[in-house]
């Protein structure tokens, strides 16, 4: 029922799904009555939240709300004829009405706004798209101001939010004074760096901007360049002043957005005249006081809004925060600690009222039902309940109950006989759904009451009697869309700073006047035919909650009649098996058990004598009694009576003439009676039910077994928990002298339930001690289905059962079933498969071979050729059984002849295939092999090894099993991926050790294996097209090759190529230097002039990348981390290098002015040892090219994505402790300089652009572009060598917010 709506991890600001409610007999739940606060909500639509808060704040608006209901149908139209052609309707003004008297006069938690979203025109599922409250705002007063040209209200939004501002420039020269109005609706206070709104606004009011230096203002005056000071002033001021605060701001050096969250004050009464141009006048007209405060939750890509709003009409109910009242309450229970004993006992006795019954805090079923019945509601919020069952117990339900009761939401579902979801499923209530009344107990449902009177037309919903005491002060409420809860003013404060901030803030003038009448009304103002339908909605839901109410606590029950029923095995048996006896009954669970007796009295008209309703539980044995009902006054919900309960209708002491024991410790177990079948005829009792081990379903019984030989069979039984192993053997009729035996458990030796189907072996018994005969069923740990086997002494006397101590082996007809044999003369070499490929039908030979688990594979293989009549056929020829996989397409490994069937785990009534070949022995590895490459299934060879052969032994064998020679082989073992897998190094090991067992598969692969300590490394040489051109002697001529066939293109190298110069193989602890000079004695480099190693530089390969030069001439290769297999690149030098640990090596070129290219490029060294920041890169490239660094503008290029970083001196933003700044440095991030990247270079003196694109990285970006939508559309992939783009957390796209308005002109 409750789905995945309780998970504790749910998060914060994101309402779960809340479904379609509680469905009650097929009728749906009604939406919820309005909480204690008796305001409405605002559902959310799935990001709504924005939209939620801002509605709210205009409902709070009185003078808004009052001016929009003030304008008729006359005026706006009628909604009903919206959609008629030519009809002029405004539907958002309209719309707006509707909802504001629904939030105002209809009794429900929360109001819709799909209507009103509807009449915005959204249509494609905007109302899941998360937007900004500031920008809604504007957007709506736009769209209304629209909707309502030609009408009484088209100044409304002008009237009571539209002011006016006032630019000031004076020239300094000669007093010239430049004014310009500015309208505002809303004005935008700055956060960053301000601390609080004062300072914001005498920034923006007070403080003046100078024009000077090289920013000086142009006097039309003085027709010249002069300074100049520029201020603002607010020169009209509306009734009601809309305060944006910018949370949100961009970081330049990130290139990314983020809010600010330090703290930013603002004041609940501010006075503007400061920020004024005319101050003249009363305080009065120039202050203002807060009403509205919008608050977000999250980061700058999505998160939550909710409203504090001041109730200025007082149209709800405010109550203390429950945290004050808790306060309150533990302040009081110490002063009465304190009383002294002569105080009055009337007073101690008022402060005893006000403290909780006593709980059983160890008990979460009680403690959850406690929570949710002291609500005045009588339900919790979903994501509520765990932090009020914090508030009240002091503990968690992580820390205190999760270890044993699994997440709360689990344990709210396994109790849903006391639990429900309600509220469309954003509540958790009792399963009575009912108000408390006094003196009824909060978890059980009160009786039927006469519904009340139904209230006057446009009556809004009544409050509680007896409020008590006005609060003082104004009142605040929390609207976080469906919910509603009093806040206190202090409560505003803790909105100053963090992550849940304010955004908005809405003041209003002092001035502004409340008639008396609108003083706790909701109903002033509102039209009559919004009054009208608000009524008619409010009785709709009292009588959808009336039948839901009804039908929710109506329980299906089905009684179960006595006559109908006799006792059998323990339990309650119907009398007949196409008649269960079964009464079905309807019945409301706020009644009694009394009203259910009279009810089934009067249904039952021919019972005589007395009734006990007892009730009942179906078993696998049949129906057993538990309690009976005895007292009548108590509700059926107390008895515990719900839905589906079955009732027991009888006498209480009897059925059909047996007594009848009731209770849990009288449950009937239902065993299974296993006797000896020794093959006699049955002796007409009928209790033989079923034979162990019976053949496949459809055939008769015993058609597994040969003759129908002996064997077991089974009955089921039931007994009573509480009735002892003796009674369950005098109950059987066995004599006195027979042994009971159980089922061995699993793991010593096997159980008889664990022999059916898993091949052969004798199955074994325990037998039970003579002690535990009186021992009850239950103290056994007896359970359903167990198996109980009874012996008589007699029984011994057949060759099936054998006696050991304690443990009695059976041997039964299920150890002596058959295997299929299927002989394959030509499938005797390889693994192939077992389909008819070269195997005519006429050639398949098959018999069907009695087998048992003791028996061995040679024994079924003999009688197997038997049966087939391939004696002479087979005479001489070595031959061999071999399993099926589970496709039945291929042959396993062969079966060792020396095994058992069990031991060699072959399971019996299974198909084996008689091939020609050699079975391995106990000592021996059946394996695969072939050579080269991974093998395709059935293309491998087999061969036949013992256990400690060495890997150099089975690589010789294998040779010479297909003919090669030499010492250039090695072998390698095919890992789970059918690939071929890392060399077998160890030669000399043997296979045992090597964990190679029967059915793997070794790859013969050409090549020696390096020594131990030995590393084989690919070399490559790299040609640089620009600056590289090599001379090679091809036979006796000499010429320049600028290109052969076999070279291929070094990835993110533009224009350089590699050549495959050869392997090497050499220690891991030889030097970098060492290894240099190895390369150089490869056929390859033979004709290139390269005096000493110095001359060459040897990159890092991968993926044909150069990505690290090898630094260190005397580093052994280990240290260098240089690995086996690995792939390396030497590059020719015109000079001697030894680049140091820290020297990066960089490719620079510089731009040629005006003409989007680059002069080649060059190879520099750059030594950031002591400084890796952009300042010294700049400062070491303008040295080279005799600049000044400041005329210098560096970029990175990335090859893959044809793009360029600027590099720029960054800001990193460091924390309040750590006053030292962080060094800069490119090694890092976000530019990762390393060997071989580019740098653009461009002066600033002779070019002006700050582009650094070329023409061919335009092409390149509009060639990934159109590879990127091709994969988008499920086209063709990216091209080769083009990486993916590094994953981020996906957004949702962000879509702008409109509104769509009609034409009313």
């Amino acid at each position: 029922m409750f789905g995945c709506l309780f998970e504790e991890e749910e998060e914060e600001g994101f309402s779960p799904n809340p479904g379609l409610g509680r469905v009650a007999k097929g009728i749906e739940e009604p939406p919820p009555t309005r909480g204690k606060s008796n305001l409405s909500g605002i559902k959310n639509q799935g990001g709504t939240c924005y939209l939620n808060s801002l509605l709210q704040t205009l409902l709070f608006t009185p003078e808004f709300r009052e001016e929009l209901f003030s304008l008729g149908q006359e005026e706006l139209g009628l909604l009903e004829g919206k959609d008629k052609p030519e009809a002029k309707v405004r539907v958002i003004p309209l719309e707006l009405q509707r909802l504001f008297a629904h939030l105002l006069l209809v009794d429900q938690q929360s109001a819709s706004t799909t209507q009103l979203t509807d009449s915005f025109g959204w249509k494609n599922n905007e109302e899941t798209n998360q937007h900004d409250v500031q920008e809604l705002n504007r957007i709506l007063f736009s769209a209304l101001e629209h909707s309502l040209v030609d009408t009484s209200g088209s100044s409304l939004i002008h009237r009571l939010y539209h002011g006016t501002i006032v630019n000031n420039i004076v020239c300094s020269e000669c007093g010239n004074v430049s004014q310009r109005q500015e309208d505002f609706l809303d004005l935008t206070a700055c956060v960053c760096g301000m601390g609080s709104l004062e300072n914001a606004l005498w920034a923006m009011f007070v403080e003046e901007e100078m024009f000077e230096g090289n920013n000086l203002y142009r006097c039309a005056k003085c027709d010249g360049l002069v300074t100049a000071a520029k201020s603002a002033k607010l020169q009209e001021l509306p009734p009601f002043i809309t305060m944006s605060l910018l949370r949100f701001s961009f970081d330049f050096a990130k290139c990314e957005r983020y809010k600010e969250t330090g703290r930013y004050t603002f004041p609940l009464t501010i006075n503007l005249r400061p920020f004024c141009e005319q101050i003249d006048g009363e305080d009065a007209e120039f202050t203002y006081k807060l009403f509205s405060v919008i608050i977000h939750k999250g980061g700058c890509y999505g998160g939550h809004y909710h409203a504090f709003i001041r109730d200025i009409d007082q149209v709800g109910k405010w109550e203390p925060p429950e945290e004050d009242s808790k306060n309150k309450f533990r302040k009081t229970v110490k002063t009465v600690e304190e009383v002294p004993e002569v105080q009055e006992v009337q007073e101690v006795q008022e402060v005893q009222e006000l403290q909780e019954p006593k709980l059983d805090v160890e008990d979460p079923l009680c403690l959850l039902t406690a929570v949710i019945s002291q609500e005045p509601s009588k339900s919790v919020l979903l994501d509520q309940l765990g932090q009020k069952l914090l508030d009240k117990t002091g503990s968690s339900w992580g820390k205190k109950f999760r270890k044993h009761h699994g997440p709360i939401g689990k344990f709210l579902q396994s109790h849903s006989d006391v639990f429900m979801l309600v509220s469309s499923g954003t509540r958790v209530a009792l399963k009575s759904n009912q108000p408390s009344t006094a003196g009824s107990s909060p978890a059980e449902p009160t009786p039927p009451t006469k519904p009340s009177p139904a209230p006057q037309p446009g009556t809004p919903p009544e409050p509680e009697q007896n409020p008590g005491p006005e609060p003082e002060g104004d009142h605040w409420f929390d609207l976080n869309d469906s919910t509603v809860t009093s806040i206190r003013e202090s409560d505003i404060e803790r909105q100053f700073q963090g992550k849940e901030s304010a955004y908005m803030l809405f003041y209003r003038k002092v001035q502004l006047p409340r008639p008396s009448e609108a003083f706790r009304n909701p109903l002033y103002k509102v039209p009559p035919h919004l009054v009208q339908m608000a009524a008619e909605e409010n009785l709709n839901l009292r009588r959808r909650r009336e039948t839901f109410e009804n039908s929710s606590n109506s329980v299906e029950l089905r009684l179960h009649l006595a006559p109908s029923y006799r006792l059998e095995n323990g339990a309650l048996q119907p009398m007949s098996i196409h008649q269960e006896g079964v009464t079905p009954l309807s019945f409301d669970r706020r009644k009694t058990v009394g009203d259910l007796r009279l009810s089934v009295y009067q249904m039952l008209e021919l019972w005589e004598g007395d009734m006990a309703l007892t009730v009942a539980k179906s078993l696998p044995a049949g129906l057993h009694l538990y309690n009976t009902l005895t007292d009548d006054c108590v509700s059926l919900y107390s008895a515990g009576i719900v839905t589906n309960s079955d009732l027991f209708v009888w006498n209480g002491r009897e059925v059909a003439g047996a007594p009848v024991l009731t209770g849990a410790e009288w449950e009937p177990v239902l065993l299974t009676v296993v006797r000896p079948y020794l093959g006699d005829d049955d002796d007409g009792g009928g209790r033989v039910e079923e034979k162990e081990g019976d053949a496949a379903p459809g055939e008769a019984p015993g058609a597994g077994m040969e003759n129908g030989g002996p064997g077991l069979i089974k009955e089921t039984r039931g007994f009573a928990c509480g009735a002892t192993l003796g009674e369950v053997r005098e109950a059987l009729g066995e004599p006195q002298e027979s042994m009971l035996c159980q089922v061995q458990a699993a793991g010593k030796g096997g159980g008889a339930g664990g022999v059916e189907g898993q091949g052969g072996g004798a199955s074994g018994w325990k037998v039970f001690p003579p002690a535990d005969l009186q021992r009850t069923l239950k103290e056994l740990s007896l359970k359903d289905g167990d198996k109980l086997l009874v012996l008589e002494p007699q029984s011994f006397d057949s060759s099936l059962f054998s006696l050991s101590g304690e443990l009695v082996t059976v041997t039964t007809p299920s150890d002596c079933r058959w295997l299929l044999v299927e002989f394959r003369p030509h499938r005797g070499g390889g693994g192939g498969e077992g389909g008819g490929d070269g195997v005519g039908e006429e050639e398949r030979k098959s018999a069907k071979v009695p087998a048992s688990g003791i028996m061995s594979i040679g024994e079924v293989k003999q009688r197997a050729i038997e049966e087939l009549h391939l004696k002479d056929q087979l005479s001489g020829v070595e031959c061999c059984l071999r399993p099926m996989d589970r496709t039945g397409k291929h042959l396993l490994t062969p079966v060792c002849e020396e095994l058992s069937v069990r031991d060699a785990g072959v399971r019996l009534m299974t198909t084996l295939i008689l091939c020609l070949g050699k079975a391995p022995t106990t000592t021996q590895l059946f394996l695969h092999y072939s050579l080269g490459t991974a093998p395709s299934a059935g293309m491998e060879m087999d061969i036949i090894v013992e256990q400690t052969s060495t890997v150099k032994e089975c690589l010789k064998a294998m040779l010479e099993a297909i003919g090669l020679e030499g010492d250039s082989w090695h072998l390698r073992i095919l890992d789970w991926c059918d690939e071929v897998g890392e060399p077998l190094m160890n030669e000399d090991a043997p296979l045992s050790e090597l964990n190679i067992s029967c059915g793997d598969t070794l790859v013969i692969t050409q090549g020696q294996l390096p020594p131990k300590g030995y590393l084989n490394l690919s070399v490559w040489l790299l040609l640089d097209a620009e600056s590289d051109v090599v001379s090679y002697t091809d036979g006796d001529s000499n010429h320049t090759n600028k290109g052969s066939s076999e070279d291929v293109n070094a990835s993110g190298v533009p224009g350089a190529t590699l050549r495959a110069l050869g392997k090497v193989e050499i220690p891991d602890e030889a030097t970098l230097e060492d290894l240099k000079i190895q390369v150089m004695t490869l056929p390859g480099l033979q004709s290139v002039c390269v005096p000493t190693p110095a001359f060459l530089r040897l990159w890092q390969l991968e993926e044909r990348r150069p990505v690290r030069i090898h630094r260190g001439q005397q580093l052994t290769l280990r240290k260098l981390k240089v690995t086996c297999g690995a792939e390396l690149c030497v590059q020719r030098l015109l000079s001697e290098e030894d680049l140091g640990l820290k020297e990066v090596l960089l490719r620079v070129k510089m731009a040629v002015p005006g003409e989007g290219r680059y002069y080649p490029a060059e190879e520099l060294v750059w030594n950031a040892s002591r400084d890796s920041s952009p300042g010294s890169l700049r400062s070491t490239l303008a040295a080279r090219y005799g600049l000044s660094p400041d005329a210098l503008l560096l970029a990175k290029q990335h090859p893959d994505k044809h793009t360029w970083d600027a590099i720029t001196s960054w800001s990193q933003q460091t924390s309040k402790r750590k006053k030292k700044k962080k060094t800069e440095s490119l090694l890092g991030a976000p530019f990762h300089l390393k060997d071989g990247d580019m740098i653009g270079i461009k002066n600033l003196l002779v070019d002006s652009s700050r582009d650094f694109c070329t023409l061919e990285d335009l092409q390149g970006q509009q060639r990934l572009r159109e590879e990127e939508e091709q994969r988008r559309k499920g086209g063709a992939s990216c091209a080769a060598g083009v990486e993916n783009k590094a994953s981020c957390k996906g957004r949702k796209p962000e879509v702008a917010l409109s509104i769509n308005v009609g034409t009313f002109r």
